[in-house]
């Protein structure tokens, strides 16, 4: 069955990641007096999918689809690294396929490895029937047994997903070799989303030992080579349960800058070139090139620890950060004016974007709260985060200008390497406030909401949760329709303008660029591609 996103989900069932939360910007680089500057008629403003209709042809056999990606992936390990195009999820998708994809055009969760994906009445119980003959790369079988090694793997690991895994998977049954039966705790009706992503990629058996990984799946390509700092290469597979590819080769490039990407795909040195930010995928847009996009809502923020002894574990601080930072001065100074400014969890043309929206922002009502804090003690002083590159330096300036307008002490630290970003904010979780990315889809903004707004999510890094906000994540999973889910949606947007776990300054829309000569693309979740049918003239 497919699993639709649009219409009532009873009827028909329906890791930020970490590299791309750290993005950079654009702009003038000499702060701002918190003015809102005159607003542009630059936003770009493009729906999911491909950008135009490809006109395709006869297909080419060999080839290499090279790309500029975003930045080179931490590992190949799906239960490692978030599964998104800007994190390393376009490679891994090709090396795994996955059980589900997302389908933009139908705008629904359909079977990819599997046959068929079936709901019981409640939500609860949920039955993937798996494609007869599929094999892995090494020769070994894609079995049920196969299906549940793999995923009992990534829920032992501290896996992008693994807590919302472990949170409502009670078990994982191999009811026959092509049947994978999963029990969960509580309705959820938006569950094929999740086998879309890293749980849905299946590592063959017996290559999961973390100290000697090897990157085996059932998908269209093989890991041939991987020059760290340079190049992936996958290599095709020519017994591939869909058919033998028709490209040779994926060779992903590592520029380490999103204008250098687009200036080689514009030169022909590339095929394909990634933009996280909507500043650098507008030129990509503009000058007619054919890509994927995505819209996501809350692409831009401002994380705030709430921790003991930081400054965020006073609401009326976090409030007044919300307060005095206006997104549009950040979206004129930084992305061109092109994103979609704003403090909504979700844009204006989100189908989740409900009658309540972000806060407006207003620096008499921070300063007035932020001298509340100050006479109970708080000496005013925050540090906050940012990239090196000169671009996000001009986010860092303007953020800044804006705080100590309403009377904070600001000392912005650059982080050099996003694995220091890293090291500071997941692992050490000391700072104070930090650029970063929540990166809610249209599709499905549960993993989203569990991993960064709920109690038990893996990706909290010390900003505020409540056993409210808990209680509206899980109402929004077991909705069993659109509209409820829509109207917990409200529900939460209120709780983050009153709460401030975090900040959010901009939707951007990501998009994968690609030159007239490339066809055959077929789009998935997370901006990620599946190239199995793709071929370049």
């Amino acid at each position: 069955m497919t699993v639709p996103r649009r219409g009532a989900v009873a009827a028909l069932a329906s890791i930020a990641a970490l590299a791309l939360a750290l993005s950079g910007c654009t702009g003038a680089d000499d702060g701002t007096d918190g003015a809102t500057p005159e607003p542009e008629s630059a936003v770009l403003n493009v729906p999911d999918g491909l950008l135009r209709p490809d006109e395709g042809g006869t297909p080419v056999t060999g080839g290499e689809f090279k790309w500029a990606a975003y930045t080179e992936p931490r590992s190949l390990d799906p239960a490692v690294t978030i599964t998104a195009a800007s994190t390393g999820g376009l490679e891994m998708l090709n090396i795994y396929d996955s059980l589900a994809r997302w389908d933009v055009e139908s705008q629904a969760f359909v079977p990819q490895l599997a046959e068929s994906i079936e709901p019981s009445a409640d939500f609860q119980t949920w039955t993937v029937t798996l494609r007869d003959g599929v094999t892995f790369s090494d020769g070994q079988v894609l079995d049920a047994s196969a299906v549940k090694a793999s995923q009992e793997r990534y829920a032992s690991m501290p896996a992008p997903e693994a807590a919302q895994w472990k949170a409502n998977v009670t078990s994982i049954e191999a009811t026959d070799p092509l049947t994978v039966t999963y029990t969960l705790n509580k309705p959820w009706s938006l569950f094929p989303g999740i086998l879309s992503t890293g749980p849905g990629m299946i590592v063959a058996p017996g290559t999961g030992a973390a100290e000697a990984f090897v990157p085996v799946g059932a998908g269209p390509f093989v890991l041939e080579s991987w020059a760290p700092g340079e190049e992936i290469v996958l290599a095709a597979r020519d017994d591939y349960w869909g058919g033998a590819p028709n490209l040779a080769t994926i060779r992903s490039v590592f520029l380490n800058d999103q204008q250098a990407g687009i200036d080689s795909l514009r030169n022909g040195t590339v095929s394909a070139s990634f933009a996280l930010q909507s500043n650098f995928a507008s030129q990509l847009v503009d000058d007619g090139f054919n890509g994927y996009a995505a819209n996501v809502g809350a692409s831009s923020v401002a994380l705030i620890n709430a921790g003991e002894g930081f400054a965020g574990s006073d609401v009326r601080v976090r409030q007044a950060i919300q307060l005095a930072v206006d997104p549009e001065v950040l979206n004129i100074r930084a992305w061109e004016g092109t994103a979609l400014a704003g403090t909504s969890l979700f844009p204006d043309k989100s189908i989740w974007a409900g009658d309540v929206r972000g806060t407006t922002p207003d620096a008499e009502a921070a300063k007035a709260l932020l001298e509340e804090a100050m006479a109970d003690g708080y000496d005013g002083t925050l540090e906050y985060l940012d990239g090196a590159d000169a671009t996000s330096r001009a986010r860092a300036l303007a953020v800044q200008a804006q705080l100590e307008a309403v009377g904070f002490d600001v000392e912005i630290v650059y982080t050099q390497t996003i694995a220091d970003r890293i090291q500071r904010i997941a692992v050490d979780r000391d700072y104070e406030m930090s650029a970063w990315s929540v990166s809610l889809r249209d599709s499905d903004p549960l993993p989203r909401f569990f991993a960064l707004m709920s109690s038990t999510g893996n990706q909290t890094y010390g900003m505020y949760t409540s056993p409210e906000m808990d209680a509206l994540i899980d109402a929004f999973q077991v909705a069993p329709t659109v509209d409820e889910q829509k109207a917990v949606v409200n529900d939460i947007q209120a709780l983050v303008n009153e709460d401030v776990p975090f900040v959010t300054w901009a939707a951007f829309t990501e998009v994968l660029g690609w030159g007239e000569g490339v066809h055959g693309v077929t789009g998935s979740l997370n901006s990620m591609v599946l190239l199995d049918k793709a071929w370049v003239e």
